[in-house]
């Protein structure tokens, strides 16, 4: 069984735009030929690697094809680099990463890695207890992870710990803790989650004795409004030290004390010798290990 290369960057395009037409768009053709494509990879590996939902999906079958799709790009990327015939071209690079991260010390080294390489950055955010999985799925080509096992295939590095640390406005402090932090007024108190799979407050609470179903909670689902719903005294919040040390040192927030709540973060990218993942390896790596807590 071989796979066709362009049929396999069919697919990850497909993917990539979330419906045939979209695809098309890009490639220059039309969504008859994309539907054509990706027909005949299925009938070449035996699989059905397209579910057609709107977006489209990929099955477990595809996660294969598509990583070969973008290792062939990548490896194509570095040659004709080598060979100087990159005629202006860029590759787009799919990365993982999670929100906080995003919001504090990430962008940095990939502005500096723009300056120097023919590159675009594809991110993809999520919780970092999900961004390997994307990793898995050949989704990306490397990944901020909670996860310190090597995801099959991908080599990992160790970044450093974001450390979390609760606080509040002053005037939230005394309206709802007046009488300082204990458990009888934490289970009162406001709060604020990411989304409902942050687990943070909760692990801070439980910490506290506190169940952590009862307080009241705001859902704010983006790092930057989430740090902002904070300041603002819609309720406390967990908040790594990059987000919450110059508010605190200009009062506009407090500390509550209790235990930082530390995350451990890891890098993982594919085990593919190429000198831009290597590059890009590099920067992502020496930037959480400086700003990081170790």
């Amino acid at each position: 069984m071989r796979i066709p290369a362009d049929l396999a960057e069919t697919l990850a395009v497909v993917l990539d735009e979330g419906s045939l037409d979209a695809a098309a768009r890009r490639l220059h053709v039309t969504p008859s030929a994309v539907s054509q494509r990706i027909k005949s990879l299925e009938e070449q590996v035996g699989r059905v690697l397209l579910v057609r939902t709107k977006p489209v999906r990929p099955t477990e079958a595809a996660h294969a094809v598509v990583r070969y799709a973008r290792q062939l790009a990548l490896l194509e990327h570095d040659a004709r680099a080598e060979l100087g015939a990159e005629d202006g071209a860029r590759i787009s690079v799919p990365l993982a990463v999670n929100a906080d991260s995003l919001a504090t010390w990430f962008l940095p080294p990939l502005a500096r890695l723009a300056e120097r390489h023919p590159v675009v950055f594809d991110l993809h955010r999520d919780d970092q207890d999900f961004t390997a999985g994307l990793l898995e799925s050949g989704t990306v080509m490397g990944a901020v992870t909670s996860r310190a096992a090597p995801v099959a295939g991908c080599r990992v590095s160790p970044l450093g710990v974001l450390r979390y640390e609760a606080v509040a406005t002053p005037a939230f402090v005394a309206r709802w803790l007046p009488g300082g932090v204990d458990a009888a007024a934490l289970a009162e108190a406001p709060l604020i989650d990411f989304d409902r799979r942050d687990d943070l407050q909760r692990q801070w609470l439980a910490a506290w004795g506190v169940d952590p179903s009862r307080p009241p909670r705001h859902y704010i689902p983006a790092s930057h409004d989430f740090a902002t719903a904070a300041r603002l005294g819609l309720g406390w919040a967990l908040l790594p030290r990059l987000q919450w040390e110059r508010a605190v040192a200009a009062g506009e927030l407090v500390l509550l004390g209790g235990p930082a709540v530390d995350v451990p973060l890891h890098w993982q990218q594919w085990n593919l010798r190429s000198p831009l993942l290597d590059a890009i390896a590099e920067a992502i790596v020496t930037e959480g290990r400086r700003v990081l807590a170790a």
